[in-house]
C-alpha cells in the first residue's frame, strides 16, 4: 500500500492543507507542538475513522471555532487505487459523521462502518493491528517491550492473524459444550416421551372407540323413527289450519262487505245533500246579480257619458281618452321634477364648491405663514453650519500640527505600524522556538534526573556503581540557562517593540481622525449649500401660495352669485308641481269609476256561468247515485251467499285435530332434543377418543425424531471435540513457524543496527519472551538496555513484524507504509545514526515501498527522499505544510 495525497479542512490545528506523498523516504519535520503527529492521525483517521481516535470522541478532530472537518486519503494498494471521503459536521454540542465514503476501482461503499470493515479486510488489520505493526505513534516507541509477554503474545497472535485461530478453537469448545448440553436435554425428552406412549398404549383407546360408535348409532336410529311420527302430525296440523284460515277469510269478507255497503249508503246521502246545497246557491247567486245591477246604475249617474245605458266598448273609449291625458300630465310632472331636482343639486354644487375654495384660501395663507416662519428658521440654521464650519478647518490644523515633533510624516503611520507588527511577528516566532527549546531541554533533565536516581546513567541507561556521570545533565542544565537568559532578552525586546505599535498606532488614529473631520468638513459645506438653495425655492413658494388665496376667494363669490339665480328657477317649477298634481287626482277618481263599471259587467258574465255550472254538476250527482245504488244491491246479495257457506262442525273438528297435532308436536320436539343432547355428549366422547388416538401417534412420531436427533447429536459432540483439537495444535504449529521467522528477521534486523557492537543475538520463544544476549554469553532483559538502545531495539521488533507480515502466510502480501512518529525521543547522536540505518535497509534490502518519518532530528532531514515541513503561524494558530527539498549529501549513503 502506498500513500498518494491526503487532504484535510478544519481538522484539529490545520485550516485548509494538500499534500501529496512520494514513494521513499518522506521526513515531516518542523517545531514541537506545530501540528506533524496531527499529518498523521489524519492518515490513520481516514481509514479507520472513531477507531483511531482513543479515548477521544469526533468532537476533538473538528477544529475549535468550526462546524465542518473533512479529511480525504488517496491510495494504492495492491497496484489498484483507492479514494476514501470522511465529513464531520457539528449538530448541537456533538460531532457526528455526514459522509463516509470509500472508492474503490469495482464499487462504491458509503458509510462507517462498511468502509471501516472494507478497510480492514482490504488491509488485513484493524485500527489496533495497524499501530502494533506499520504505524508506531509519539510515546509508544517501547510499547512492545514493556508489555507482559502473554499482552506481546496476544499482539503479536492478532497481527499474524493466530488469534482467529484461538477463537476457532474457543467456538469449537463452546460448540462441543453447547451440544453436549443439547444432547443431556434431548436424552429427556426421548425418555418422557417413552413413558408418555406406554400409559397412552395401555388405555385400549380402539376398543374405546368402537362402543362409543355402536351407542351413537342406536340413538341416531330413535331419532329417525320420531322425526317420522313429526311429520305427520305436521301434515295433520297443517290441513286443520288450511280449513280455519279458509272460514277466517269468508268471515273477513262478510265484515268488508258489511262495511261497503253501510260507505255506499252513507255516499248516497251526502251526495244527495250536495244536490240540495247547489240548489240554494244558484237562488242566492241570482241575487248578488241583481245587486250589481243597481250598483251599475249609481255609478253611471256620477260619470258623465253619451248615453244614460252606455256599452262595454263606450265606457273602454272613455277610459283610453282619460289614461292618455294621464299620460302627459305624467310626462310634464316628470320634467318638472327633473327641473327641481338638477337645480337643487346644482344650487348644493355651487355653494359647496364655493366653501371648498374658501378653505383652500385658507389653506393657502396658513401655508404661506409657515414658510414664513421657516425661512427665518433656515437663516439661523445657515448662520450656525457657518461657525461650525470654521472649527472643524481649525480642528483639522490642530491634528496636523501633532505630527510636527514625530518622525513619521502626516500620512505615513499605518506603512510604519506594519512595519513594527511585521518585526513583532519574527520576534514572536523567534521566542516560540526558544520557548519549545527550552522544554525539550528540561523534559531532558527531568528523564536523566530519574535516570540517576533509579542508578542508571543519564546517557545510555546502564547502571551505575560508584559516581554517577553528571556531566551531560550540567550540560544540559547550561544550555537551558543559556536559553532562559535568550528568551528574557527576546522578552524585552518585544516589549519594547509593543510601546513603539502603540505610539504608531496612535499616529495612525490621528490620521484616521483627520480623514474623518475632513469628511464632516465636506458634509457641512454640501448642507450649507443645499439649506441655501432650499431657503430661495421656499420664497417662491410662499409668494406663489398667497396669490393663489386671493385667486380662491374671487372664484368663490362667482360660484354664489350663480347658486342664488338658479334658486329662483327651481321656485317657479315647484308651482307648476301643484297644478299638475291636483288636475291627475281628478283623473284618478274617474278612472276609478269607470273601471269598476267594466268590473260589474265582467262579474255578472261570471255568475251565470257559475250558475250554468251548478245544473251540470247536479245532474251528474243525480247519474253517480244511480251507480252507486246499482252496487249497493250486488254487495247485498253476495253478503247472502258467503253467509249460507257457513258449517260449525266442520270448523270444530278441524279446531281439535289442530290442537291434538300441536301438542304431539311439543312432546316428541322434548325427546328430540334429549335424544340430541345424548347423541352429542357421545359424539364429544368419541372426539376425546379420536384425539387421545392422534396425540398418541404424534407421540410416536416425535419419538422417532428424538431418537434421530440424539444420535445426531451425538455425532456432532464428536465432531467439535475433533475440530476443537484441530484448531489448538494447527495454532501451536502455526505459532512455532511464526516465531522461528520471526526470530530470524528480529536477529536480522538488530545486527544490521549492531553489527560491531556488543550485542551476539536476541532469542525468542514459544511464549513471546524476548531476551538479548551480549557477546560474552550473558544474558539481558530487554529493560536492562539503555533508553536508547531499548527504543531501536523496539523499532527492530516492529521492522521485524512488518517484515514477516509482508512476507504473508502464503506468499507476500502488500503492507501500508511504515511510519514512525518522533522515534529519536530517547536516541542520542549515535544511536539516531543507527536508526537512520534500520530505515535505509528497510528501503533498500527489503523492499518497503514508502516510509514516513516525523522528527525534527537533522540528520534524519538530511536523510530523506523528501521533506515536508510543517509551520504554525501564531496569529491563526493553524498549521500550514510546505514540500522542501532533501539536502545535497545524502547521508542515508554515508558509513
Amino acid at each position: 500500500m502506498r500513500v498518494d495525497r491526503v487532504r484535510l479542512l478544519n481538522f484539529k490545528c490545520y485550516g485548509d492543507a494538500d499534500l501529496a506523498l512520494e514513494r521513499g523516504v518522506t521526513v515531516v519535520h518542523g517545531v514541537n507542538g506545530s501540528g506533524k503527529s496531527t499529518l498523521l492521525e489524519a492518515v490513520f483517521f481516514a481509514l479507520y475513522g472513531s477507531k483511531a481516535l482513543d479515548d477521544r470522541t469526533l468532537d476533538d478532530v473538528i477544529t475549535t471555532g468550526e462546524e465542518e472537518s473533512e479529511v480525504e486519503l488517496w491510495f494504492t494498494h495492491d497496484g489498484r487505487e483507492y479514494h476514501v471521503e470522511r465529513r464531520l459536521k457539528l449538530r448541537g454540542d456533538r460531532a457526528t459523521t455526514a459522509k463516509c465514503v470509500l472508492e474503490t476501482p469495482t464499487e462504491t461503499i458509503e458509510g462507517a462502518r462498511d468502509v471501516r470493515r472494507e478497510v480492514t479486510d482490504l488491509l488485513r488489520m484493524d485500527a489496533e493491528a495497524f499501530v502494533n505493526c506499520a504505524y508506531v505513534r509519539q510515546g509508544e516507541v517501547n510499547k512492545l517491550i514493556h508489555a507482559s509477554p502473554s499482552d506481546r503474545q496476544d499482539m503479536i497472535d492478532d497481527l499474524l492473524q493466530l488469534g482467529a485461530l484461538e477463537d476457532y478453537r474457543e467456538r469449537a469448545s463452546d460448540a462441543r459444550l453447547g451440544v453436549k448440553t443439547v444432547l443431556d436435554g434431548q436424552r429427556e425428552v426421548l425418555e418422557d416421551l417413552q413413558q408418555q406412549v406406554e400409559q397412552k398404549e395401555a388405555q385400549d383407546l380402539h376398543a374405546q372407540l368402537n362402543d362409543l360408535e355402536s351407542r351413537r348409532a342406536e340413538i341416531s336410529d330413535e331419532i329417525d323413527h320420531y322425526e317420522t311420527q313429526r311429520e305427520q302430525a305436521r301434515e295433520t296440523l297443517e290441513t286443520a289450519q288450511k280449513v280455519l284460515e279458509r272460514h277466517e277469510e269468508t268471515r273477513a269478507e262478510i265484515e268488508t262487505l258489511e262495511d261497503e255497503i253501510a260507505a255506499l249508503q252513507s255516499k248516497i246521502e251526502a251526495t244527495e245533500r250536495e244536490r240540495a246545497d247547489a240548489s240554494d246557491e244558484i237562488s242566492e247567486i241570482r241575487a248578488q246579480r241583481e245587486e250589481l245591477a243597481d250598483e251599475r246604475t249609481d255609478l253611471l249617474e256620477t260619470v258623465d257619458l253619451e248615453t244614460a245605458d252606455p256599452d262595454e266598448e263606450t265606457i273602454q273609449s272613455r277610459i283610453d281618452e282619460l289614461e292618455a291625458r294621464d299620460e302627459e300630465l305624467a310626462d310634464e310632472l316628470q320634467d318638472v321634477t327633473v327641473t327641481i331636482e338638477t337645480g337643487t343639486e346644482e344650487i348644493e354644487r355651487l355653494r359647496t364648491e364655493a366653501d371648498e375654495l374658501e378653505a383652500q384660501a385658507e389653506t393657502a395663507r396658513d401655508e404661506a405663514d409657515d414658510l414664513t416662519a421657516r425661512i427665518e428658521d433656515d437663516e439661523e440654521t445657515i448662520a450656525e453650519r457657518e461657525a461650525k464650519l470654521e472649527e472643524l478647518e481649525a480642528e483639522i490644523a490642530d491634528v496636523r500640527a501633532s505630527f510636527d515633533d514625530t518622525p513619521v510624516d502626516f500620512g505615513a503611520a499605518e506603512s510604519h505600524l506594519e512595519s513594527l507588527e511585521a518585526d513583532r511577528e519574527e520576534l514572536t516566532a523567534e521566542l516560540n522556538d526558544v520557548t519549545a527549546d527550552i522544554r525539550t531541554t528540561e523534559n531532558a533533565i527531568e528523564e536523566g534526573e530519574r535516570l540517576l536516581e533509579e542508578g542508571k546513567c543519564p546517557e545510555c541507561g546502564q547502571p551505575v556503581e560508584d559516581s554517577p556521570h553528571v556531566d551531560v545533565l550540567d550540560d544540559r542544565r547550561a544550555e537551558r540557562d543559556e536559553l532562559v537568559a535568550e528568551r528574557e532578552e527576546l522578552e524585552a525586546e518585544r516589549t519594547e517593540l509593543d510601546e513603539r505599535i502603540d505610539r504608531a498606532e496612535a499616529l495612525l488614529e490621528a490620521e484616521q481622525r483627520v480623514d474623518r473631520l475632513e469628511d464632516n468638513r465636506q458634509n457641512v459645506e454640501q448642507l450649507l449649500a443645499e439649506k441655501r438653495e432650499a431657503i430661495a425655492d421656499r420664497r417662491d413658494q410662499r409668494d406663489q401660495l398667497r396669490a393663489d388665496a386671493d385667486e380662491y376667494e374671487s372664484e368663490a363669490d362667482a360660484k354664489r352669485a350663480a347658486a342664488d339665480e338658479r334658486e329662483a328657477e327651481v321656485a317657479d317649477a315647484r308651482a307648476d308641481l301643484g297644478e299638475i298634481n291636483t288636475e291627475r287626482g281628478e283623473l284618478t277618481e274617474t278612472l276609478r269609476t269607470l273601471e269598476r263599471l267594466s268590473e260589474i259587467a265582467d262579474e255578472r258574465t261570471t255568475l251565470e256561468s257559475e250558475i250554468e255550472r251548478l245544473r251540470e254538476r247536479m245532474a251528474d250527482w243525480e247519474e253517480i247515485n244511480e251507480e252507486r245504488r246499482e252496487t249497493l244491491s250486488a254487495k247485498r246479495e253476495r253478503k247472502r251467499d258467503l253467509e249460507s257457506e257457513f258449517d260449525d262442525e266442520r270448523v270444530e273438528t278441524a279446531r281439535e285435530d289442530k290442537r291434538n297435532a300441536e301438542q304431539y308436536i311439543e312432546q316428541v320436539d322434548e325427546k328430540l332434543e334429549a335424544l340430541e343432547a345424548n347423541r352429542a355428549e357421545v359424539q364429544g366422547t368419541i372426539g376425546g377418543v379420536e384425539e387421545k388416538l392422534e396425540e398418541l401417534e404424534r407421540l410416536r412420531e416425535r419419538l422417532d425424531r428424538v431418537e434421530a436427533q440424539c444420535e445426531h447429536l451425538e455425532s456432532l459432540y464428536g465432531e467439535a471435540e475433533t475440530l476443537q483439537t484441530t484448531y489448538g495444535e494447527l495454532r501451536a504449529e502455526l505459532r512455532q513457524r511464526n516465531v522461528e521467522t520471526l526470530e530470524r528477521l528480529l536477529n536480522e534486523t538488530f545486527d544490521l543496527v549492531y553489527q560491531n557492537d556488543s550485542y551476539a543475538a536476541i532469542d525468542l520463544d514459544g511464549d513471546y519472551r524476548l531476551t538479548v544476549y551480549q557477546k560474552d554469553g550473558e544474558a539481558l532483559e530487554p529493560e536492562q538496555l539503555s533508553g536508547g538502545e531499548r527504543a531501536l531495539f523496539n523499532l527492530s521488533l516492529r521492522c521485524a513484524i512488518y517484515r514477516l507480515l509482508a512476507e504473508g502466510v502464503e506468499g507476500t502480501a502488500p503492507m501500508p507504509p511504515l511510519i514512525l512518529d518522533e522515534p529519536t525521543v530517547f536516541l542520542d547522536s549515535g544511536h539516531v545514526t543507527q536508526l537512520v540505518s534500520l530505515i535505509e535497509s528497510m528501503r533498500n534490502d527489503f523492499g518497503v515501498e514508502q516510509i514516513v518519518v516525523v522528527s525534527h532530528d537533522q540528520e534524519l532531514v538530511g536523510a530523506a527522499d523528501s521533506l515536508v515541513s510543517v509551520e504554525k503561524d501564531a496569529t491563526s494558530n493553524r498549521s500550514r505544510l510546505e514540500r522542501g527539498e532533501p539536502p545535497e549529501a545524502d547521508l542515508l549513503a554515508s558509513d
